[in-house]
């Protein structure tokens, strides 16, 4: 049995988690009433998600928030990222010692480059705040009781005032984030949304030609259409690889894709390779190309709209020769090709899974939370932020924002919370 009693017990130390229980720890501390905050992870290395987010480098957020960079419930997103702005989180991260840059996409990474940096501060800052943090210690309930909670462990229990659910969704498993929150959000009264892949990459049909792009790396407008209805649809660059595609044009839409397979519903992915010009305006196009560059053979023609690989591709994909003489090209073998170029069906087999997903789309329901404070509207005490919330930004930095956010305003009401209770400072102060 470790740590028998504590104020606050926060479960999962991710992003989200270790957020939380540093702002807890410190606005109790400033409050001038120490009290114990513990975290409390299965995995025996802390920060396993952190370190391998943005290709090892870590995108701490983006320069530009906004609620419709995330899906959920938008109206109560724009409340809780409100109380969080870039500029507040970029000048936490310069205290915690973590200096940030800009790219030209408007991420934002550590200046070194490094992961490591990001979750070595954030460790630091624990520590220094006196958080007790306790990996290898996984947690299998949560469960209400007359001090408060009792938080089941593998190395026995502990009571506590106050309890973070930080346990992450389902994706990239192998850090921790198994689901296994989802069960204790449950088991606490709460519902839990459908939960499917998001931001993963997608497996096209072995048919398809693919593997001979694989590398290659362009600009493209994405359409999703479920049971016939356009749902979604957005331009960006589209990477293709062995199995299929990726880039973040394809994560970005990708939730909608998984989210309508899991309901079994009719789900198309369309590509449009020339989103700048309309159908009429690639017919007028390729009829003054025939006729200015009568003896410019079809793949030359349609690399002027493409990447020189893609229009080889294309072409023989209509079942068209790539040589033949762009005058000579029949009508019908012409709008196909047209017809390719400005809505080709991508032909997915699947998803990637949970394994190369970067977030999880579904969740908590975000209408059972406080949005000023994320404590549970059913269990008094309760705080659930980051992932285990259906709330899932697109990439580039936006699913970090929420954790820091959540973590944060968690972090500060429990300790206000237990600031305001009456009588001795302890766990039983619930």
């Amino acid at each position: 049995m470790t740590d028998d009693v504590v104020n606050v017990a926060v479960v999962g130390a991710g992003a989200a988690g270790l957020t939380g229980a540093i702002v807890a720890a410190e606005t109790l501390a400033k409050a001038g009433n120490p009290g114990r905050v513990l975290l409390l992870d299965g995995a025996k290395q802390i920060g396993a998600k952190i370190l391998v987010s943005g290709g090892g480098r870590c995108n701490v957020t983006h320069e530009v928030i906004t609620p419709k960079d995330f899906f959920g419930n938008r109206n109560i997103i724009r409340n809780i990222l409100a109380a969080f702005s870039v500029e507040r989180t970029i000048a936490w991260f310069t205290l915690l010692g973590v200096d940030l840059k800009r790219e030209p996409t408007g991420k934002l990474f550590p200046t070194t480059d490094d992961a490591r940096t990001v979750l070595t501060a954030l460790l630091a800052r624990a520590r220094r705040a006196g958080v007790i943090i306790r990996p290898d210690h996984r947690v299998t309930e949560v469960s209400t009781s007359n001090a408060g909670f009792l938080v089941r462990h593998s190395h026995g229990a502990t009571q506590a005032s106050r309890v973070m659910l930080a346990t992450g969704g389902r994706s990239l498993p192998r850090t921790g984030s198994d689901g296994f929150g989802y069960r204790l959000a449950r088991g606490l009264g709460h519902r839990v949304t459908s939960t499917a892949p998001a931001l993963v990459p997608l497996i096209l049909d072995r048919s398809m030609f693919h593997a001979t792009l694989s590398g290659l790396s362009h600009d493209v407008e994405v359409t999703t259409v479920v049971d016939g209805q356009e749902v979604d649809r957005r331009t960006g660059s589209l990477l293709w690889t062995h199995f299929g595609i990726s880039g973040p044009v394809v994560m970005d839409a990708s939730r909608f894709w998984t989210l309508a397979m899991n309901r079994d519903a009719q789900v198309d992915l369309y590509g449009n390779f020339v989103p700048d010009r309309t159908s009429e305006e690639l017919k007028e196009w390729f009829v003054v190309q025939a006729t200015e560059h009568p003896r410019r053979s079809l793949t030359r023609t349609v690399a002027m709209l493409v990447p020189d690989r893609l229009a080889d591709s294309l072409c023989r994909h209509c079942s068209c020769d790539p040589q033949e003489l762009t005058a000579q090209v029949a009508r019908r073998d012409r709008q196909r090709v047209l017809s390719t170029l400005a809505r080709f069906r991508f032909p997915i087999e699947r998803d990637r899974g949970w394994n190369f997903a970067e977030a999880t789309a579904g969740g908590v329901p975000l209408e059972e939370i406080n949005y000023r404070t994320m404590e549970s509207k059913l269990v008094s005490g309760l705080y659930l932020i980051g992932e285990i919330l259906d709330c899932d930004g697109r990439i580039g930095g936006f699913n970090f924002q929420w954790a820091w956010t959540t973590g944060r305003l968690a972090g500060q009401s429990a300790a206000r919370s237990l600031v305001a209770a009456k009588g001795p400072f302890t766990a039983h102060d619930r």
